[in-house]
């Protein structure tokens, strides 16, 4: 029997049907595997990149912790240099330059307050920093608890704390020469608590009505005796504003008195006070400045002389 050759063979077609699907499949699978290992060579890619950023962004917080604890270091060490700077120490040197403060060669000018911290504190440091000028504030304890800003300005500011005692009250300081002793360490122990520095000791103390007046005389050299002993030296002044003469006061009032004390003086302690009845000092003090300027004083606190 002749085949026709127009005759389809039925099991032939089948069969190639087969081997399509067969490599149909086998294509699929392969192109599923490709694209498999290309997102998994791209997730790996994107876990290495991401790694390397995640690196580079450590490193980053690592430099920026480490340049704030640098900048926090250099902070603390400044602060213990100033804290020790202004921590003052009383050496023979300094008892020599308390003895001999009239007696230098340049003009020099120590601007004095006592009495506060008070209402008028901030205006008389306001003048004072923006004629850069430092000064010595003579404080008073039984103040210093109202007004501790105003006492850690003074210190921040480098104007030097000294000690007027506790209390003002004459009975009570002058009662016996320890009493002055007491007054001095309640005193300074107010000012420690109001600066946040526990060492700071002032080794400087103003006799309230100062110590060359007549008043309780003998109770003031004993209790100086007592002071030195303790490391502590005593000034009283050797020019004034007048402030403590009057509660009438007028800037020209205080500009005379200031004349007529200074004379011819090269070194001089002013005396002034910080209370809130002498308002007219803090707005004379621009004036005050500027005349001691002009007679060539150079103005100093006793930084300079107990350190």
């Amino acid at each position: 029997m002749v085949r026709d050759n127009n005759e389809v063979n039925i099991y032939e077609f089948k069969n190639e049907k087969k081997i399509d699907i067969k490599r149909i499949f086998i294509v699929i699978i392969i192109s599923i595997f490709i694209i498999c290992i290309s997102l998994t060579l791209k997730n790996i890619f994107i876990i290495i990149r991401g790694h390397k950023t995640y690196k580079q962004y450590e490193a980053q917080l690592n430099a920026l912790k480490y340049q704030e604890e640098e900048k926090q270091r250099k902070l603390k060490e400044e602060e213990e240099r100033i804290k020790k700077e202004r921590n003052p120490i009383l050496t023979d040197a300094g008892r020599k330059n308390i003895e001999n403060i009239y007696k230098a060669d340049k003009k020099r000018a120590f601007l004095t307050f006592d009495d506060g911290p008070s209402q008028i504190t901030s205006s008389i440091l306001d003048v004072l920093k923006n004629e850069n000028v430092k000064a010595t504030f003579f404080v008073l304890g039984c103040n210093v608890d109202d007004r501790k800003d105003m006492v850690k300005r003074m210190y921040d500011e480098g104007h030097y704390i000294a000690n007027h005692g506790y209390s003002h009250v004459y009975t009570q300081i002058y009662s016996s020469p320890q009493s002055v002793l007491d007054e001095f360490n309640a005193c300074n122990e107010k000012v420690r608590n109001a600066i946040g520095n526990p060492e700071y000791n002032s080794h400087l103390f103003r006799f309230p009505g100062g110590f060359l007046s007549s008043r309780y005389a003998e109770i003031k050299q004993q209790a100086k005796e007592i002071l030195n002993q303790n490391d502590i030296v005593n000034i009283d002044w050797n020019a004034l504003n007048g402030d403590a003469e009057t509660n009438d006061l007028s800037s020209e009032f205080e500009l005379q008195r200031l004349s007529e004390t200074i004379g011819e003086k090269n070194n001089i302690v002013v005396l002034m006070h910080d209370a809130a009845l002498k308002k007219v000092t803090a707005e004379t003090l621009p004036q005050i400045i500027a005349i001691l300027r002009e007679k060539g004083y150079e103005f100093e606190n006793f930084y300079s002389i107990i350190k």
